[in-house]
Order: structure tokens, then C-alpha cells, then sequence
């Protein structure tokens, strides 16, 4: 049955159609109780279509399911495409909460602006989210550490082979079940100095969160792995640090000064950003500018630079165990940069869970 919804903007009119064939509540806890990360999905997805003529419209929610795409769609040739990552959290009273949405939105439109395509309204992404809680809540887990990973993406979806900015493009939202990121857990992570392969190019779509960056970062990921490491960090052209495959790298110097490069081609990092003004509201200095290799080197043999931690959405903070190149290895200087990364990490997700006070108004509840 197809019931229509207000949204909050009047141009627009929700359909939601609930799925018949939703997981039952016993295999949907037995999923919960052992989720993984992106290995299972609710039982709906929301989706808006946009048309150079007609503009965003026909907003849905529909059962989760296959999407059906013309073999000649230009997302499949050019790759013409976006996403977002965030999580809703389950507070201890029941609520469902997710973290600065609105950072979100506004990056997602600058990834969309980057790779020419429309950019999606911010109250409607933000609907988007609110539409989805309100018939998949079941699947927020309650488990510590745990989330529903949320999913939003946009890609070009008209049938045609020239090379132009699509006319016609799909926005989705998809959501997924998200276990303890470190379920033993935090420990620190090796990474691997990649200087064959690079992220971003100058004037590139590094700071786009748009899939080709992640595809690119593939195959040096998987030299990564062969060296016994877990993350790739990447070099611009330079020589300057840009990030790492898929998370923010963050210098900590002996005088608790936080370090992180500044790049027109890094991705610019919601967690990242949390983590640098919880970090200054301690009273620590941050220092976000282009770094050199050579400069972490000479500190970390100096002593100036004590260790490094990496931050994203999926694992929040880690501690970086050692930097691992062709030539040479980085080690942390004494424990100082892991207590000072798990302490921000403590306060990053209390926020987030609600078991600290949210101080600066990040958290937005989605189901009220």
C-alpha cells in the first residue's frame, strides 16, 4: 500500500510503500546480535529522481531491492557519481540520533558540484534520513558501539553515450546494520607509505567523496595489505601528505600540538573536524598545513612528533602503530599520541551515543 507523506518542504510529497516481505523480527535480532559492517541491509530504501527540466522530484520510500538501469546510463560509462557515510545511534532512553547531518548534506553538494551533477537540497537530505528511521527504527541496534550506517548516493542515470553532465540523475539512501568497528577492542593500525601510486591530482576529484577516489586507492591498498599493514597513506605530487585510503591522518607533536595536512585534493573529514575542535577545546594548538614527508621523519627522530592517529566515520579514531615505507619506518615516541587519540575517541562517541553532553549542538534526533 503506497500511503502519501508531507515533507517538510511543500514542493514535495513523500511516498512511502511499506516492503510485505520484511525480514522478521527473529532474523532481523539475529542479525543485529553479529552484524558485520555492509554485509546486511533494512528492509527499505528512499530514493529522488532529478531532471534538468523537472527538477528534484517523485521522493520515495520504497522496499529494499535491485535498481533497474539502462545499459547506456551514464554512471556506468563516466562515472558520474557521489556518496555520503554517517550513522544513526540508539541513546540509552530509546532515541535515534544521528551525528552533523549537516556536514553531510553540504559536502555531498560539494561532491555533486565537483562531478556535475545536481545538488541535493539540504532539507531534503535531511528528510531523506528522517523518512528512512521512520519505518526502518527496528534496525538501529542498542549494543555498545553499534549503529545503523547510513548511506546516501547519487549518480547519473541518463541513457546516452556522448560526454556532458547527465540530464537526468537518481538520488538514493540505504542503510546498514554496523557491529564494533574493534570489537576486542581499539588497536593501533600499521600503515603502508605508498610512493608509486596517488589518490588526487591537482585539480583532480580528490576532494570529491566520489567513488573513483576509493577505486583508485584499491590496488595500493591491497600492496598495503602485502606488507602486513591495514592502511595506504598517500602523497601528492609534492610529496606533501594527503590522506589515507579511506580516513584522515592527524600528527600529534610532543607539546600536544595536533598536526594535519591542509590539500585542496584531501577530503574534507566531518570526524576530522570533530576531533580538532574537541582537541582545542582541551586547549591543545592545531596546526592544519601542508606537511612533508621529510618533516614527520626529521620529527619523529628529533622527538618533536611523538605519533600520529588516523579518524573517519567507520573506526572514529585509531591510533597509528608505525608508518612502514620501502627505506625506512616510523614508530610513536612512547604512548602519548595513543592516550591522547583513545581519550578523543572516548569523547567523540559519548557525544554520540549521548553519555556526554553535546556541547557544540552536533547531534540532530531523527526520530521525533
Amino acid at each position: 500500500m503506497t500511503i502519501p507523506l508531507p515533507l517538510a518542504t511543500p514542493d514535495l510529497i513523500w511516498q512511502v510503500t511499506r516492503n510485505e516481505h520484511a525480514k522478521p523480527a527473529e532474523e532481523r535480532e539475529a542479525i543485529l546480535a553479529d552484524p558485520g559492517f555492509g554485509n546486511h541491509f533494512t528492509d527499505h530504501m528512499v530514493d529522488l529522481c532529478w531532471s534538468e527540466r523537472g527538477g528534484w522530484h517523485r521522493p520515495r520510500v520504497s522496499p529494499y531491492g535491485p535498481i533497474q538501469l539502462d545499459p547506456a546510463a551514464a554512471v556506468l560509462h563516466y562515472a558520474q557519481e557521489v556518496f555520503e557515510g554517517l550513522k544513526a545511534y540508539r541513546h540509552a532512553d530509546g532515541g535515534i540520533w544521528t551525528f552533523r547531518p549537516y556536514e553531510n548534506a553540504a559536502r555531498m553538494q560539494r561532491s555533486a558540484h565537483r562531478m556535475a551533477l545536481p545538488e541535493l537540497p539540504v532539507e531534503h537530505f535531511i528528510e531523506s534520513l528522517k523518512q528512512l528511521i521512520a519505518v526502518d527504527a527496528d534496525w538501529v541496534p542498542t549494543a555498545a558501539e553499534t549503529s545503523l550506517y547510513l548511506r546516501p548516493f547519487m549518480f547519473a542515470k541518463e541513457a546516452f553515450l556522448g560526454v556532458r553532465p547527465a540530464k537526468k540523475a537518481a538520488y538514493y539512501l540505504i542503510a546498514s546494520p554496523a557491529g564494533a568497528y574493534f570489537p576486542g577492542g581499539v588497536q593501533p593500525v600499521n600503515i603502508w607509505l605508498s610512493t608509486e601510486y596517488a589518490r588526487a591530482g591537482k585539480g583532480g576529484t580528490g576532494a570529491a567523496k566520489a567513488g573513483g577516489n576509493y577505486a583508485s586507492s584499491l590496488l595500493p591498498q591491497a600492496e598495503a595489505y602485502e606488507k602486513g599493514c591495514e592502511q595506504v597513506l598517500f602523497l601528492n605530487e609534492d610529496g606533501y601528505l594527503e590522506e589515507l585510503g579511506g580516513m584522515n591522518i592527524v600528527l600529534v607533536k610532543a607539546d600536544g600540538t595536533l598536526l594535519t595536512p591542509d590539500s585542496p585534493s584531501i577530503l574534507e573529514g566531518v570526524t576530522r573536524e570533530s576531533i580538532l575542535q574537541l582537541a582545542a577545546d582541551r586547549g591543545h594548538a592545531v596546526e592544519q598545513r601542508r606537511i612533508t614527508m621529510q618533516e614527520w621523519r626529521e620529527g619523529a627522530e628529533s622527538g618533536e612528533i611523538v605519533g600520529a592517529f588516523a579518524c573517519g566515520t567507520a573506526a572514529v579514531v585509531v591510533p597509528i602503530g608505525r608508518l612502514l615505507a620501502e627505506d625506512f619506518e616510523i614508530r610513536p615516541v612512547g604512548e602519548e599520541s595513543e592516550r591522547l587519540a583513545l581519550s578523543l575517541r572516548d569523547e567523540l562517541t559519548g557525544i554520540q551515543y549521548g553519555r556526554i553532553e553535546d556541547r557544540h549542538g552536533w547531534m540532530m534526533r531523527l526520530d521525533a
